[in-house]
């Protein structure tokens, strides 16, 4: 019996050590065992996505980037005059020939602020806007009346007052005790802001026109006034849209009012035809 019980003892130890050795074949043997199980590692994870950026934050100080702006210019200039003539611009690009102009492809906004003006003054400055339009190709959109107070040194920016754009040309009426710079024989000024962005081109934004409404009334109770003062305004618009004063008395870009000068000579229309064929500038 005893005997017997070590034997079991013993055939228990191989039992048992059969067990272990057949177990560990099942698990870390060769895969020829039909029931064995090939391990294999499973792929890392791919890391996470990084959040988007933050979107930049509005600037400031000017409106959204290509506001309007067309794929190309809206308009075409109308072509220069054979021969030329004399004209010159009141700003230019760092190349020191090409003029600051306005966008071609965008409009030019204008409103009128008709405080004091003249009977019959709104629809000239309408018909003189149109001729400079007809010339440049530039387009005008006018926004109707405004009760901005006439200020050369405005804020190109409004956004309380004309919403999430560039402010509009302002045109108005002025006496020279409002304006000291319309004293003396001085019957208008105008002007415009320009603004780059890097190494874009500047570009006129906005502007303002302003005319002596004292000194422009009693000429339009004249005979042939109304030409004097059309042409009054298309000297100023020509300041507007980037020309400058000349020396040569048949240009209407000369200084001094001109009876016989009603209308913009060929260097009028030879700089205002450049003037329409500025850069484009999406990005402003």
């Amino acid at each position: 019996m005893r005997a017997f019980r070590r034997l079991l003892r013993g055939a228990g130890v191989v039992l048992v050590l059969l067990v272990i050795v057949l177990g560990a074949g099942v698990l870390s043997g060769p895969g020829g065992l039909p029931w064995a199980v090939r391990v294999t590692a499973l792929p890392a994870p791919a890391p996470p996505s990084p959040p988007p950026p933050p979107e930049p934050e509005k600037p400031r100080d000017r409106p959204p980037a290509g506001l309007e702006v067309a794929e190309f210019p809206r308009g075409v200039p109308q072509p220069p005059p054979a021969g030329g003539g004399t004209y010159a611009f009141t700003g230019l690009q760092g190349d020191g020939v090409t003029p600051v102009a306005y966008d071609p492809c965008r409009p030019i906004h204008y409103v009128l602020n008709g405080l004091g003006a003249p009977p019959g003054g709104e629809p000239i400055v309408h018909a003189a806007v149109a001729r400079i339009s007809e010339i440049t190709g530039l387009v005008f959109v006018h926004d109707g009346a405004s009760d901005e107070p006439i200020a050369v040194d405005r804020p190109v920016y409004q956004p309380e007052r004309y919403g999430d754009r560039w402010a509009p040309v302002l045109i108005g009426w002025q006496s020279e005790q409002e304006e000291p710079a319309l004293a003396g024989d001085v019957v208008g000024q105008a002007g415009s802001a320009a603004v780059s962005l890097g190494r874009s081109p500047s570009i006129y934004v906005t502007g303002t026109l302003v005319l002596d409404a004292p000194q422009i009334a009693p000429v339009l109770e004249r005979r042939g006034g109304r030409a004097v003062v059309e042409a009054i305004v298309l000297h100023e618009l020509g300041h507007l849209v980037g020309l400058a004063h000349v020396d040569d008395a048949t240009e209407l870009m000369y200084p001094q009012v001109q009876q016989q000068v009603t209308d913009l000579g060929a260097g009028d229309r030879t700089g205002l035809a450049r003037l329409g064929a500025g850069a484009c500038v999406p990005q402003l």
